[in-house]
Order: structure tokens, then C-alpha cells, then sequence
């Protein structure tokens, strides 16, 4: 299945149904009188984040939703059916954003969240509506509202506890294989990776989604290379993993590229914890002097790990998870329920 982040979606809400204008004719019954029924609505448009769903590929091959229209009224004061819900069933993590693309109109974090988006028109009133002792044979109902149209941005942020950055060929695809089930591609040239991956790691029984994005270069921010289009899909994430690749002639100066184009997004991304890793320790030639020299250039304490012989894994992975349950214990609020 291809990997589709955004998409934009065209939605219309429902008309509302006209009023009827009736009476009552009954044998043996005289002067009936008005007993025209209401429009009915129409249908709401609303988007539902599910489980099971990883892209948006969905909304490549449709773009227009369109609510039912609610039915008009009729005679025996029989008010008009509501118009049936449209509904765009999107992954969880899904932002909904209003045509200018800034403007937020809904965030699904949690399966089974449900937001309306456009309201139905209401259904008109029938003649019945309307009679008075001074009118008892309205011949007039109203017509059912008009339903809303919008264009819509829908953009897929990845929920995940930890997310890696780092240079093209930094060592993310191999780690993120290595601790789960995952199997991006891993090769030997730049931007093997082309689209995020999530991966489940288990470490003392504890579960931990692991987010791999496309590598950074100097530039991305600026639309080199890939750019930095996917960096949206770390934004919810509590730790990032910035792995550098240990055989590099500069290390300081990967470190620094990739910090610099995460400062740039914005986001929150340069304040988010970090864990800095020297990657492939088992092509070093010198282990100490590399992470003593990356060390000194991020002014952080500095792992070495090796996917391919699985040196420092475990340790990583358990850095990793005191950082996130530290950060998830902040983010839930307090509760103030007194007890007795």
C-alpha cells in the first residue's frame, strides 16, 4: 500500500428539506385545517479516526463527500426523514486543517474520535407551523436551509513514543529492523528510505513505537533533497533518537547539519530530549576518540551501539523508555478528584 500523508478533500453538508403545504381532507371532518409537516435535516459531515489505517491513500481516488439531502415534509403533519451523515474515516493522528493549510480544525489523537465539521441545513416549517386564530389556512412553509461546503487539508502526523533523525545512511532503517518487526529498506546509498516506518521494540516488558523518517541534509528546510515534509511525523513523538553515523570524517558536523534543519522546522523539535548515539561501532576505529569528539559537540552523554552485532541496543532502547514514561507522567493531567 502506497504512503499517502495529505490530501486534500472537497465536503458538503446536507440540505434541509422543504416544509409541505397540506390539509387536512377527511370525510365527516370539517374545517381540517393545516397539517402540512416539517423539512427534514440534512446530514452532517464528520471525520472519525479508526485503528487498522496508516495512510490516507484513500482520499487519492476521492475527493468529494457529500451529505444526503434531508426530505421534504408531507400531509398528517409527517415531518421529512433527516438527511444520512457523511463521515471520512482517517487514521488516528489525522490533523484536519482549513483550506489556508494553518488554520486547525480538528486533531484525532485517539481511536473513535469523532468530529462534526459541517452542520446540516435545518428543515423548513410546514403550514401547520403557522396557523393562528387570525390565520387558520396558512397557504405558506418555509424551505429548508442550504447545507455548507469546504475544502479541507487532511495531513497524517504518525503517533509514536520515539522518533529517528539523522543524515541519509545514518544507521535509522538497519536499528529500526534490528529492534522490531519492521523491514524498511536498507541499502548502501543516500535516501533508501523514502516515506516513515513505525516499528514496535520491546525491551524489560516494556513496548516502545519507534518512528523512522527519511534522512535529513543540509538544506532540507529549503526543500533539498527530500526536505523536510515528513518531520511532521516525529512532531508527537516524546524522545528523539539522533543517530550519527560512527565512520563519517566529521562527526561534529553531521550532528550539527541535522540539528540545525530541526531548529529550522520549528515545531518544537530543537526542545524535544534527545539521545545521541554513535552508530555502526563495529566498522570504529576508534570508539573512545569518536564518541569522546561527539560528546564535545552536542554537550550530551553519547552511546555507542552496533545494529549488526547489537551492541548497546538494549541500553538505548532503555534510555529511550525512562525518557518516555518520564515525559507521557508531565503531558497526563493531574487528578484533583477528592476522595474521601
Amino acid at each position: 500500500m502506497k504512503f499517502l500523508d495529505q490530501a486534500k478533500v472537497y465536503i458538503r453538508s446536507g440540505n434541509g428539506g422543504n416544509g409541505a403545504v397540506s390539509f387536512r381532507r377527511e370525510k365527516f371532518v370539517e374545517h381540517g385545517g393545516p397539517d402540512g409537516g416539517d423539512g427534514g435535516r440534512g446530514g452532517d459531515v464528520w471525520v472519525q479516526a479508526v485503528e487498522g489505517l496508516n495512510t490516507l491513500i484513500d482520499f487519492r481516488y476521492q475527493q468529494h463527500f457529500r451529505a444526503g439531502a434531508g426530505e421534504g415534509g408531507s400531509g398528517r403533519n409527517r415531518t421529512g426523514a433527516n438527511g444520512q451523515d457523511a463521515v471520512l474515516r482517517v487514521p488516528v493522528g489525522t490533523v484536519v486543517l482549513s483550506e489556508d493549510k494553518e488554520t486547525i480544525l480538528a486533531d484525532l489523537t485517539e481511536a473513535d474520535q469523532r468530529v462534526c465539521l459541517l452542520r446540516g441545513g435545518n428543515g423548513g416549517f410546514g403550514n401547520q407551523r403557522f396557523k393562528s386564530s387570525i390565520n387558520q389556512a396558512p397557504r405558506r412553509a418555509n424551505p429548508g436551509l442550504q447545507g455548507e461546503e469546504l475544502a479541507i487539508w487532511l495531513r497524517l502526523k504518525l503517533i509514536a513514543d520515539a522518533g529517528l533523525v539523522g543524515l541519509p545512511n545514518a544507521g535509522k532503517s538497519t536499528f529500526l529492523s534490528a529492534v522490531s518487526a519492521a523491514k524498511p529498506k536498507v541499502a548502501d546509498y543516500p535516501f533508501t528510505t523514502l516515506h516513515p516506518h513505525l516499528g514496535i521494540a520491546t525491551v524489560d516488558s516494556r513496548r516502545l513505537v519507534v518512528a523512522d523518517i527519511p534522512g535529513l541534509i543540509e538544506g532540507a528546510s529549503e526543500g533539498i533533497g527530500i526536505g523536510d515534509r515528513f518531520l511532521g511525523h516525529i512532531e508527537r513523538c516524546a524522545v528523539l533518537l539522533h543517530l550519527v553515523d560512527g565512520t563519517s570524517d566529521d562527526i561534529a558536523s553531521d550532528y550539527l547539519t541535522v540539528e540545525r534543519e530541526l531548529e529550522l522546522y520549528g515545531a518544537g523539535l530543537a526542545d524535544k530530549p534527545r539521545v545521541v548515539v554513535v552508530s555502526k561501532a563495529d566498522a570504529v576505529a576508534d570508539p573512545d576518540q569518536t564518541v569522546a569528539e561527539l560528546a564535545a559537540a552536542s554537550d550530551r552523554p553519547v552511546l555507542l551501539i552496533s545494529a549488526a552485532s547489537g551492541q548497546g541496543m538494549t541500553e538505548v532502547l532503555r534510555a529511550l523508555v525512562r525518557i518516555v514514561a518520564d515525559e507521557r507522567a508531565e503531558d497526563e493531567p493531574e487528578d484533583t478528584t477528592w476522595r474521601p
